[in-house]
């Protein structure tokens, strides 16, 4: 992949009708169900292209008019920018170009040797980079939302406003530095995360059909529906002979290591340099932060508007993307 090159979606290639791919161990091509590869309201990226970073190509993807005031859409951990193709095109449609992208072993993204926070937010900003260099809109749904964050108390000059779908993280009750590091850096954390690094040499994603990949993600995403998890695997998973694997890079695991902590963003949530939208869900899920806005309001800066979306979990923006579009709207132009 070259740096910045840009191909436009569309054609036979990416139309689920017709597209044929090789039944495992026939040799024969047959058509996959097209049902699969369609789901109401999703619409593909209008284009593709690759940002550089570091020597690492990430896939970029953007809706809407190329000279619209650009927007940037942040996935969370173990997920994958198409996530965003049904909300993505709701806010395109409003007015702006949404750009987003595969983190480092995500997607199309190329997968990395080791990964860390600091090196998902150097892509994050080289993907900025890539889009204005004048501060422009971000948002961020989960593990998107807590790199914006801290980026944005780094670099207030590169953002104009922020969104946070479920992406602020717990703060943690130790002040005391040597507590926090006795919690998260333990002899059998170091030795769980040394044991899965030596085995991922030699792993690989289970195979199956999209069907059995959407129902194992049923697993972390227990409320969204089963053929919003099939077209899910459409779209992040590939098929080898042997079915359809994530793309996910099997390195890759839930839950952090080194050195970052919640609380360095916590703590500085008083002095927020740009106005910020916190959207909170109602319901506890596997993969959320399990954050209340009770949690977080004693640390929100005044210029910060908070919104609960009732009766929704982790993935606000896919349980009510028109909901949620609406509410991230109507704070962009105030």
């Amino acid at each position: 992949m070259q740096d910045n090159n840009e191909t436009r979606v569309s054609g036979a290639a990416n139309n689920p009708d017709k597209q044929e791919i090789m039944a495992a161990g026939s040799g024969m091509p047959r058509v996959e169900e097209a049902h699969f590869h369609q789901f109401p309201g999703a619409r593909p990226p209008d284009r593709q292209r690759s940002v550089n970073s570091g020597g690492l190509a990430l896939a970029v993807y953007e809706w809407g008019d190329a000279d619209a005031p650009p927007l940037l859409l942040v996935h969370g951990a173990l997920d994958f920018a198409r996530t965003f193709d049904v909300f993505a095109p709701l806010l395109a449609d409003a007015g702006y170009r949404v750009v987003s992208y595969d983190h480092r072993g995500h997607g199309d993204s190329e997968h990395a040797a080791l990964y860390s926070w600091t090196a998902d937010e150097r892509d994050m900003l080289a993907v900025a980079d890539s889009i204005s260099r004048p501060p422009f809109i971000a948002i961020g749904h989960s593990k998107g939302g807590s790199m914006l964050a801290h980026s944005i108390q780094a670099l207030p000059h590169r953002f104009s406003r922020f969104v946070a779908i479920d992406g602020l993280p717990f703060r943690s009750p130790h002040s005391d530095a040597t507590l926090r590091e006795r919690k998260s850096m333990t002899a059998d954390v170091i030795t769980g995360w040394l044991d899965h690094r030596r085995a991922t040499g030699s792993l690989a994603r289970k195979p199956g059909s999209l069907e059995e990949l959407a129902q194992r993600r049923a697993r972390m995403n227990p409320r969204l529906s089963h053929e919003w998890l099939c077209y899910l695997a459409s779209q992040g998973a590939r098929q080898d002979v042997d079915g359809w694997r994530w793309k996910i890079d099997p390195a890759l695991r839930p839950g952090g290591f080194g050195t970052h902590r919640s609380r360095w963003m916590t703590d500085r949530l008083p002095g927020f340099p740009i106005p910020m939208l916190a959207l909170f869900g109602t319901v506890r899920e596997p993969m959320g932060w399990d954050v209340k806005p009770a949690d977080l309001m004693p640390y929100f800066a005044p210029s910060t508007q908070v919104e609960v979306v009732q009766d929704t979990g982790h993935f606000i923006h896919i349980e009510r993307p028109q909901q949620t579009a609406a509410l991230v709207c109507d704070f962009l132009k105030t």
